[in-house]
């Protein structure tokens, strides 16, 4: 099915990602059609939501009606980030919603990102996006430890399996993995202190793990330079981090992997995240709903 303009809404739209119930993900808000608004009305709007992202949508320069390709700017309540995949998600699963399921393609600051969305008919509908082409790098040492000092944490709460990196899909995220399962659930950290960190390393937030079986991982996201404690979900992290195991040799060039976030917030979210063999690109996945204003 093609896209029609009449099909795009002006309004703000609020979906929560990585999720099939209105209570748990991560809720973004999603304009259809922001070709009205410039960048301060933007990001007065994200401000004005609260969400941790809010999508706006706008047709490409060179798109023409029935194209199923939209420019996509993604602003925190604070600035505009490069890319944002539960936004990616909800805006997705938001058009498939009003134009019929399918492939689009975003057009985003970090580069083009296609999105598949299906309805299997028995419960939310699913998108499925492609990262840009990721990157993994070693980590100042000295980042390292000052990271942890504004966790609060010390450097045998670190897994020696998986070593500090910096991994990138479409934004940059600073990779550390607990020991156990309990650090990972203690997060109380510095907020001023962790935000001049990332803004100085231009880090959009922390991925925090925990390896609980070969495919299976627990994960949480600092985000204080969005003006964010935390995110619930977390989809370019997502991204980053499977382009981190594979670096690693953690996982294989071929893998499937569970990523659940959110549960510790009391939003419980499960991010799916595929490598495919010969493809750098990595796959994330999951389902998106509808929610209310409060």
């Amino acid at each position: 099915m093609t896209v029609t303009e009449d099909a795009l809404t002006t309004d703000v739209l609020r979906y929560t990602a990585f999720t099939d119930d209105p209570a748990g993900g991560n809720p973004a808000g999603v304009v259809l059609d922001a070709s009205g608004l410039d960048d301060a009305a933007m990001l007065a709007v994200a401000a004005r939501l609260g969400y941790s992202e809010t999508a706006f949508l706008t047709r490409p320069a060179e798109g023409g009606a029935g194209r199923r390709d939209f420019a996509v700017r993604y602003f925190s309540p604070k600035a505009e980030v490069s890319f944002c995949g539960h936004a990616t998600v909800a805006a997705a699963v938001a058009l498939a919603e009003r134009v019929g399921t399918g492939d689009f393609v975003f057009h985003t600051q970090a580069g083009p990102v296609p999105v598949s969305v299906a309805d299997d008919g028995f419960g939310a509908p699913h998108a499925t996006l492609t990262s840009v082409e990721p990157s993994v790098e070693h980590a100042d040492e000295a980042d390292v430890a000052e990271a942890l000092a504004a966790l609060r944490w010390e450097r045998g709460d670190l897994a020696a399996a998986l070593p500090p990196r910096v991994a990138y899909a479409g934004a940059r995220h600073l990779v550390l993995a607990a020991a156990s399962r309990g650090r990972l659930a203690e997060l109380d950290y510095d907020f001023e202190r962790l935000a001049a960190l990332m803004r100085r390393l231009g880090l959009t937030t922390l991925q925090l793990v925990w390896r609980e079986s070969a495919s299976v991982f627990h994960v949480r996201d600092p985000f204080p330079v969005g003006g964010v404690v935390e995110d619930p979900a977390t989809g370019a992290a997502a991204a980053a981090f499977g382009a981190y195991l594979r670096a690693l040799g953690a996982v294989g060039e071929q893998a499937r992997l569970t990523l659940h976030q959110g549960g510790d917030l009391g939003r419980p979210s499960r991010l799916t995240v595929e490598l495919r063999a010969g493809d750098p690109r990595v796959r994330v996945s999951g389902a998106a709903v509808p929610v209310t204003a409060a």
